[in-house]
């Protein structure tokens, strides 16, 4: 692999075209941070990247509906100790479940259940969406957020993970109640931001690039 200083891309991404999210905002962010960048559906490409981007828009239900025919993909990527990166609502579909999926008369709808958890709606009375720019405080080491502390990131939500373990939570954010914003599994190779790094300025894009690095690792 070349190095970041090259010209040459440090690694290959996959941006998963599910039908939900703002591809071209992802995929320039991601190619600003080095990045070589495909956006697709093929699972193929999934299996050939060095890391893959689950991004997102929207409601819990439709993404998981959406995404469904490449659940067992995305299963296998994480499977394989691919870097796996959800972004936003990809993010919270790398949880078990969320309460956005249990409408009247409906079961939950799965996640992924690759961080095992579910996601809640900001309390009552609380002015939802929490939207704008908001501060990240690190819990614990992750080469995720390698150099970020303190730093501020642009959100867009309803909904936030409640990870099952405390250990998966990497960062969290104060919106009249502490919640995850960064979130990995155990062994570090899935993970997501509940903000949106490619709206964050020099902030998401050092996130960006040590994602980036974290795939250019053999």
């Amino acid at each position: 692999m070349s190095n970041a200083s090259s010209s040459q891309s440090v690694a290959s991404v996959v941006v998963v075209d599910y039908g939900l999210g703002n591809l071209r905002s992802v995929t320039r962010g991601l190619e600003r941070a080095g990045a070589d960048v495909e956006i697709t559906d093929d699972p193929d490409a999934f299996a050939d990247a060095d890391g893959v981007v689950l991004p997102g828009v929207g409601a819990f239900r439709e993404g998981v509906e959406n995404a469904d025919p490449l659940r067992a993909d995305l299963l296998e990527v994480a499977a394989d100790g691919t870097p796996l990166f959800g972004i936003c609502l990809g993010m919270q579909m790398l949880l078990t479940t969320s309460e956005e999926g249990e409408t009247d008369g409906d079961a939950a709808v799965q996640g992924l259940d690759l961080i095992p958890g579910t996601n809640v709606r900001f309390a009552e009375g609380q002015k939802v969406p929490h939207m704008g720019w908001n501060e990240l405080g690190i819990e614990r080491d992750h080469p995720l957020i390698e150099g970020v502390d303190g730093e501020y990131a642009y959100f867009v939500h309803s909904y936030y993970a409640t990870p099952d373990d405390k250990e998966a939570t990497v960062a969290t954010t104060d919106y009249e109640r502490e919640f995850p914003s960064i979130i990995a599994n155990d062994d570090g190779t899935v993970f997501g931001t509940q903000f949106h790094p490619e709206k964050s300025g020099e902030t998401g894009l050092q996130i960006l690039r040590n994602f980036v690095e974290l795939c250019a690792e053999p």
